[in-house]
């Protein structure tokens, strides 16, 4: 199943332009309507999901490279720890070390690249998950990443967000803002549009 889902993103990222924004996570991210949201808010970057039904930190890496690092992303939207709650009860120090090796070889490929590591969804106050959590924020500030808080349900009022973003587009702010939308705008809009 991976096999297949690595050649189709391979296959598409040949008709992809490079500098984008790159979603790369698992689960429930691969249904983000990312289209759809850039078209909402009037993101003018490239969004790009490239996230699998189940990925490990331990296997990250090389899945990276061989779905990502073609892109050369101006922005990654890292969403992974949510299928290694088990090994990360075994080694959490071995869970960060292969998150901080992730994050190095995305920096060695652009050090311009801005990384948002973000949280794992953590509705019922599961201590395990929230432990996870605490490690990535570390993780976060520790390699100069941007942190994206999503683990509980926030009341965000996406009609508000879409007047506001079409209210400043219309007046022309967008264009000096190309590239440079706060991360935090994007992880909200990206993880939070069906919360």
């Amino acid at each position: 199943m991976r096999e297949s889902e690595i050649k189709n993103y391979t296959k598409l990222n040949e008709l992809a332009e490079k500098g984008g924004i790159v979603i790369f996570g698992c689960g429930v991210d691969k249904d983000i309507p990312t289209c759809e949201i850039r078209q909402a808010f009037a993101v003018e970057s490239k969004i790009y999901n490239r996230s699998f039904e189940s990925v490990s930190v331990n296997g990250a890496l090389s899945i990276y490279k061989e779905t990502v690092a073609a892109l050369s992303p101006e922005t990654v939207l890292l969403h992974i720890g949510e299928t290694d709650i088990d090994f990360f009860a075994e080694n959490s120090a071995e869970f960060d070390n292969k998150y901080r090796e992730l994050i190095g070889y995305i920096k060695s490929q652009n050090k311009k690249c801005r990384i948002a590591i973000i949280s794992l969804r953590n509705y019922d106050s599961d201590p395990q998950i929230e432990e996870i959590n605490k490690h990535l924020k570390y993780i976060a500030n520790s390699e100069q990443c941007e942190y994206g808080d999503i683990a509980t349900k926030k009341v965000w009022n996406p009609k508000a967000t879409i007047d506001a973003v079409s209210f400043v587009y219309s007046i022309g702010f967008v264009h000096p803002l190309k590239n440079k939308r706060s991360l935090y705008d994007l992880v909200k809009m990206l993880f939070c549009y069906n919360a």
